[in-house]
């Protein structure tokens, strides 16, 4: 009864108007966001791909004792990148909510079909993975603010760790790296296929990976990372020893690390705080990678979660970008639609939890990541080595100096982060190391 009370209350909220006016957007833009969260100057294009992976370990089958069965994997990808038009604006329908049955409408500024806009130089690759469970818009607002700026960005749906079609733990992971290399192979395929929208429009070879949570986790063993002996072993885990694959030292796990994947983005990555990791699995580690956490990620931990990854990972060139005081959601999922704030029946939690975080606005969060991931690719994707100065900058924000003129020119004591306005760094930590 109470968590219905509460419903309509929050309900109430909404239609007078307390709620932002923008309701299921995920474009959105802070009058204080960072310099680079700014949308790009190409327009957005959108489009939906239904890929098959064949001959995959069939997970939600194996028995013990029986042969393992295979079959083939469908993946549904959702692809933004730059359009030729003028046009802007669009809608995506019938996006799954946590509860897994709620549909909601979501808006943005790509456009439905649009014709791509073909360059003499294709366009870097970026790939998205969600978290357990998700969907591909859960990190939209990365999608479409990447494609303005000149990428292509493929966002997973992986099956069986979808709101709707959530399956056993063991199948997300056994198949997040896979599944990540996988849709790098097809992009590649479809860059090359006359027939696609996509052709001649992909630099493969210069391929980024933004994962979150158990997409972290899989981008750490895109990374190099191979996970323990003792995780491929685990009851609840991934059945038969299929997890083996990605272990640390196996012929196996080396060659799924892939050189076109040229620097990593691993957002709450899960499994350190579970076994999954030990010095000798993260000596692996070698592509360029990111880290961005909460330092109160109750799902991923940080001291012994996603902290103690980034000290791991002592053979690559990383940064861990902390949101102080913020928990597990910190930075990816989209601002919570406007449908999650009542209750449902088949969940002890609003959806509106899987979204938002009890300290941060969900829409600064999202435009600080923007900024420090626009940053991290352009360097690494497309060699814009302008992008270190706005990573080369004081560990701690609030230790940083704001001193600017009248006319915003800088003084010699200025040390605030790069692309800043003043004070809106509160909160932020973002440290670096290079391989030892």
């Amino acid at each position: 009864m109470m968590k219905k009370i509460i419903g309509i209350v929050i309900a109430g909220m909404m239609m007078s108007g307390i709620a932002n006016a923008v309701d299921n957007r995920v474009d959105g833009q802070r009058p204080d966001a960072p310099a680079l969260a700014k949308p790009g100057d190409y327009g957005i294009g959108v489009q939906t791909l239904d890929l098959v992976n064949k001959g995959q370990i069939d997970i939600l089958n194996v028995e013990a004792g029986k042969p393992i069965p295979k079959y083939d994997r469908p993946l549904t990808v959702e692809v933004w990148y730059p359009a030729d038009g003028d046009e802007n604006g669009g809608t995506y329908e019938n996006v799954f909510l946590r509860d897994g049955k709620t549909q909601v409408s979501l808006y943005g500024l790509a456009v439905r079909g649009e014709d791509p806009l073909k360059s003499a130089e294709p366009y870097p690759l970026v790939i998205i993975s969600h978290g357990y469970p998700g969907n591909r818009f859960l990190m939209s607002h990365f999608g479409e603010n990447l494609a303005s700026k000149g990428y292509v960005v493929a966002s997973i749906d992986h099956t069986d760790s979808t709101y709707d079609n959530k399956a056993a733990f063991g199948s997300t992971l056994v198949n997040r790296a896979l599944d990540q290399k996988f849709v790098l192979n097809e992009m590649t395929r479809l860059n090359s296929d006359k027939s696609s929208f996509l052709n001649g429009m992909i630099d493969t070879s210069n391929t980024g990976l933004i994962g979150y949570s158990m997409g972290g986790y899989g981008a750490v063993i895109t990374a190099g990372g191979g996970v323990t002996k003792a995780s491929t072993e685990y009851p609840w885990g991934a059945p038969a020893g299929t997890l083996e694959v990605m272990m640390a030292g196996t012929d196996s796990h080396e060659a799924l690390i892939d050189d076109r994947f040229k620097a990593v983005v691993a957002i709450g990555p899960w499994g350190m705080n579970a076994g999954f990791w030990n010095a000798e699995g993260l000596a692996g580690v070698r592509k360029p990678i990111m880290f961005i956490a909460g330092s109160e990620d109750e799902t991923s931990k940080y001291e012994n979660g996603v902290k103690a990854l980034y000290d791991g990972s002592v053979n690559a060139d990383r940064y861990l970008l902390s949101f102080m005081s913020a928990g597990h959601n910190a930075a990816a999922p989209i601002p919570a639609p406007k449908e999650s704030w009542a209750p449902v029946d088949n969940l002890d939690f609003f959806p509106f939890e899987h979204y938002a975080d009890p300290v941060w606005d969900t829409l600064r969060m999202n435009n600080i990541a923007q900024h420090f991931v626009t940053a991290y690719f352009n360097q690494h994707l497309k060699g814009d080595d302008d992008m270190k100065s706005y990573l080369d900058i004081v560990e701690v924000a609030e230790d940083g100096v704001y001193a600017v003129e009248k006319d915003g020119s800088q003084k010699p004591e200025h040390t605030y982060w790069k692309g800043f306005q003043k004070g809106s760094a509160k909160g932020l930590k973002l440290e670096h190391s290079t391989p030892k």
